[in-house]
């Protein structure tokens, strides 16, 4: 007897839908075909146990089983509910006359329990738009899956409650999830708050502005002057996700398996701090498994390298494709597969090896010379990339003990939020153009032009402070949106002169300076 149920592989955002093609003869023999991992080979021992525990034997039987399209791997745990209920129905135990209305994944323990699987939200998407009647997860995964409209979610705790349903013996409840109202509720406040900061204003308005732009930003200063504290508060002052960017982080979290326990959709922009050590795999995403990377799980949020120095210097260069694309395709021997990675790229770095060049307060031990090699591990190509180089001095202790509490993230958040309406209107007819950051270089003339007075400006800065070529552009794009946080529809010169003084890295002099 032939019988065919139905579940999906995911690769990368993409997922097909696989059919399980299960046939019983006479005979002793297991025969698994259609490209299956070493995790859908090993099902068999696995289905067996369970079968046996929900009170039914494993059929002795010559089983031959395809996954179709056989051309396609299939990897993980997720196939063993598909093949067992298959089996199960060329057996005769299950009436297949509902089998095709459901697609249904989920890995067997041994005694039957179903434990969760990654990738349930883009598998529940998948199985919308082929119209199956409802899906099968299991029930840790139900939430995840229902956020999807018009799709029956049925979350099971084992194999036999799956057999019931599917034999009309039971009518489990569809889980139910309010996509709109569970989106709302998870959008809480920050922990992190800029009212906590004390001093550090000009750093704090170049976090302003790198979030109303959308804007690559970087960090120098010594130990102790509060990079890492205000980088951690920049999510609190981001615009809200869209329910569109939040469905479309949450999955890729459920892929990366990233997702917390009951979390059914991310509210919350990304907020991603690799450590130094990280491995350019780890970093961008692939492996032989492929999983997404940092740089995609912080999509539609930030990434914050620390110490940016410190990684490796090709972990680093693999960076910079995916800022300028914002997307990263990863092609292996095996698979090809493509991740979203459109994130704000913050990082901090301290002025030189020991860390005190510039400190007021503390003697650095440096030469130029190796201040200058110290900044070299930062390759041009890669600063080119960062839109706002932003120097922080350390704020003296009398200034701290002193100081009033700094204004509050939600009142800077709403000034950002007005720019980034002004830049939706004006990129409202560019597909993917969403903030200045990502104009090219067109877009730059058409809506960032300078008066003559601005070009004279730019002119003499470039001379006078030896700003490289490259800085040009970045600099408009900056000052564009300093003139849409002023409301400004003209790029006036005071924009300019603030967004200049943003090329800190870029002046031939920086190491030999010696202050902040």
């Amino acid at each position: 007897m032939l019988v065919k149920t139905y579940c999906a592989a995911v690769n990368g955002l993409e997922v097909t839908t696989v059919t399980v093609e299960v046939s019983l003869n006479t005979g002793v023999m297991y025969h698994l075909t259609g490209l299956g991992d070493e995790a859908v080979r090993e099902s068999r021992n696995r289905i067996a146990a369970a079968m046996q525990y929900s009170g039914y034997k494993f059929p002795i039987a010559d089983i031959t089983i395809n996954l179709a399209p056989a051309n396609l791997r299939k990897e993980g745990s997720s196939f063993d509910l598909p093949l067992a209920i298959g089996i199960l129905g060329a057996n005769g135990n299950i009436p297949d006359d509902h089998l095709k209305e459901y697609m249904m994944v989920g890995e067997l323990s041994l005694d039957g329990t179903l434990q969760p699987i990654k990738g349930a939200l883009p598998i529940a998407i998948k199985a919308r738009s082929e119209h199956y009647k409802g899906l099968i997860v299991p029930e840790q995964n139900a939430r995840e899956a229902a956020v999807v409209n018009n799709l029956e979610v049925y979350g099971m705790k084992n194999l036999f409650d799956v057999i019931q349903f599917l034999g009309d013996k039971s009518s489990p409840t569809p889980t139910i999830v309010d996509t709109r109202k569970e989106f709302y509720e998870n959008q809480v406040h920050c922990d992190y708050d800029y009212a906590d900061v004390k001093g550090q204003e000009n750093v704090k308005r170049a976090l302003e502005v790198a979030a109303a732009g959308g804007h690559n930003l970087i960090m120098v200063g010594p130990p102790g002057s509060g990079k890492s504290m205000m980088a951690k508060r920049l999510p609190s002052i981001l615009p809200p996700l869209t329910l569109s960017e939040s469905l479309e982080t949450t999955q890729i979290h459920s892929i990366a398996g990233k997702l917390g326990k009951n979390v059914s959709l991310i509210a919350q922009r990304p907020f991603r701090a690799p450590h130094h050590t990280i491995s350019q795999v780890a970093l961008v995403g692939g492996g032989t498994s492929p999983q997404p990377g940092e740089i995609s799980l912080a999509h539609n949020g930030v990434l914050f390298c620390d110490e940016l120095p410190e990684f490796n210097k090709t972990t680093l260069e693999v960076l910079r494709q995916p800022l300028e694309d914002r997307h990263i395709n990863i092609s292996r021997a095996k698979y090809a597969i493509d991740y979203p990675c459109s994130f704000m790229f913050v990082a901090s770095m301290n002025p030189c090896p020991c860390g005190y060049y510039g400190d007021p307060t503390h003697h650095c031990v440096c030469t130029p010379g190796q201040i200058q090699r110290y900044m070299n591990k930062i390759s041009g190509p890669l600063l080119d990339r960062i839109d706002i180089q932003c120097e922080i001095s350390p704020v003296p202790f009398k200034d701290i003990s002193k100081a009033a509490p700094g204004e509050p993230s939600a009142r800077i958040r709403e000034r950002v939020i007005r720019a980034r309406e002004i830049q939706a209107e004006r990129f409202k007819d560019f597909k993917g153009i969403h903030c200045n950051a990502q104009m090219t270089e067109r877009m730059i003339h058409q809506f960032a032009e300078p008066t003559e007075e601005g070009i004279n400006l730019l002119r003499m800065a470039m001379e006078k402070l030896s700003l490289s070529a490259r800085a040009y552009n970045r600099i408009l794009k900056v000052a564009r949106t300093i003139a849409d946080l002023a409301g400004s529809q003209q790029v006036e010169p005071q924009h300019l002169a603030e967004a200049i003084g943003y090329r800190t890295l870029d002046r031939g002099d920086w190491a030999e300076r010696g202050h902040f």
